[in-house]
């Protein structure tokens, strides 16, 4: 089994969707924290989808408000994702949001008899 831990970061400099990491091929992934931190003069909110590999998308956060000049844990216990799975976040203000998710990504070992 091959473990590997990442940091999925991005700026938010639009208000678009979008792609902050996706489950690589062969994979599945913990994600351990989602840290958000506005460093802006006002108020934002922040919405955080997860896709599945069948195009379903599942609210995580809707409209998740981030205080001015704070930063703000979103989870509280892990969140699995499968293989394929893509997690997006969308800011409602330009270039006030930096989000940053702590991941362990686990490549199953394949049994052979």
């Amino acid at each position: 089994m091959a473990n590997s831990f990442i940091n999925a970061k991005t700026d938010l400099t639009t208000t678009d969707l979008t792609t902050l990491y996706t489950v690589p091929s062969a994979n599945v992934a913990v994600v351990k924290s989602i840290l958000v931190s506005n460093d802006a003069g006002s108020s934002c909110n922040i919405t955080i989808t997860l896709v599945d590999a069948s195009s379903n998308i599942f609210s995580l956060f809707k409209t998740k408000a981030v205080d001015t000049n704070t930063t703000t844990e979103l989870l509280t216990q892990p969140l699995v994702m499968e293989e394929s799975e893509i997690l997006k976040v969308q800011a409602s203000d330009a270039n006030e949001l930096h989000v940053i998710a702590s991941i362990l990504q686990v490549q199953p070992r394949e049994v052979t008899a």
